[in-house]
């Protein structure tokens, strides 16, 4: 069977990259690996554009599972420096939910996108069969703003400071603890803690905070591969090195002992609401404030330097080869 969850990255450039359909010349930036979000030149203007699965998960009351499966939405667009604007929603469900179960689900994502000042307008909703998992359609995302203005996780250039928010594995020990707490075999009050990360699960308002303080040269969301797979992909896009200190890298509570228990590197595990940013030399610690002023941990944890590879204390960091979260809920899901 085929590793679970993003196709590699061989894969993606031998099926997927040399198959694009037609060339069109407003397309400033088609797919790449590494780079979750597309651009069109319009008019002088760039749409930023994105497209990514949705994942409800009720066991976390259906109007937060909407708001959270939204925010992994909209931050790819969110990366960009470019607010996201417009949604179009495909929802596949399982014959399972309810029409309230729908009613407070939508409520979660239509309220959080007012929030965010995106418009929803275009989608598709119905139930069908066969559908018994929690991921139950995608959504593309636009955003609308200058093409100079735009950030990619390519961006990064020698002197640059390396800023990590959040820190590794929040979203993945939220979720473990949220879902299968007795399965994990900690004390209750280290649950408690760890099912708190589950609210660190939010991007999009980091990253435009981000952006507004200056000097951001790129950015990306450690999802998939974790903090190693994004910053392995930041440094080979830009052909650069990035040295890292691990001491200065945030760790939210509950997060090591989570990933103790399930036997997975925290680096390594998916943690959707992590940003991975680099700032010109000087402007790490301007975007740190920034984002401690909203709540966020943050900190400059290394600088990119000439050569290649990501570097951890002195030591090659290599990305996964898949996200090894993804056999844990596996195995939890059938147990």
């Amino acid at each position: 069977m085929s590793d679970l969850g993003k196709i590699d990255r061989e894969t993606f450039e031998d099926v997927i990259y040399p198959n694009l359909g037609r060339s069109r010349a407003d397309v400033a930036v088609g797919p790449r690996h590494g780079v979750d979000f597309g651009v069109l030149d319009i008019g002088g203007r760039a749409v930023v554009v994105a497209t990514d699965p949705i994942s409800i998960l009720p066991e976390l009351g259906w109007r937060r599972a909407g708001r959270l499966a939204l925010e992994i939405v909209l931050t790819d667009v969110a990366v960009s420096g470019v607010a996201p604007t417009h949604l179009a929603v495909n929802l596949t469900l399982p014959p399972s939910w309810t029409d309230d179960d729908l009613e407070a689900c939508w409520r979660g994502i239509a309220d959080h996108a007012d929030r965010l000042g995106v418009s929803i307008v275009s989608g598709h909703t119905a139930r069908y069969p066969g559908i018994d998992s929690s991921w139950v359609g995608g959504a593309t995302v636009l955003g609308v703003g200058d093409r100079e203005a735009i950030v990619r996780p390519d961006g990064a250039a020698p002197g640059d400071d390396i800023v990590v928010t959040t820190g590794p594995a929040a979203e993945v020990t939220g979720l473990l603890a949220t879902l299968y707490p007795e399965q994990l075999g900690l004390p209750p009050e280290t649950v408690a803690t760890a099912q708190e990360r589950v609210e660190d699960i939010a991007a999009v308002a980091d990253a435009r905070e981000a952006f507004g303080a200056g000097g951001v040269t790129a950015m990306h969301d450690a999802t998939e591969g974790g903090l190693a797979g994004g910053l392995v992909e930041m440094a080979s896009g830009a052909g650069v090195r990035f040295d890292v200190d691990a001491e200065r890298v945030p760790v939210a509570p509950g997060v090591a002992a989570v990933c103790e228990a399930v036997d997975v590197d925290p680096w390594t595990v998916t943690s959707a609401g992590t940003l991975l940013l680099t700032a010109e030399s000087g402007s790490g610690e301007a975007v740190v404030e920034a984002l401690e002023r909203r709540g966020t941990p943050a900190a400059v944890v290394g600088t990119v330097t000439d050569g290649d590879g990501v570097f951890v204390d002195g030591e090659p960091l290599a990305a996964p080869a898949s996200d090894p979260s993804w056999a844990v809920f596996e195995r939890f899901s059938g147990e």
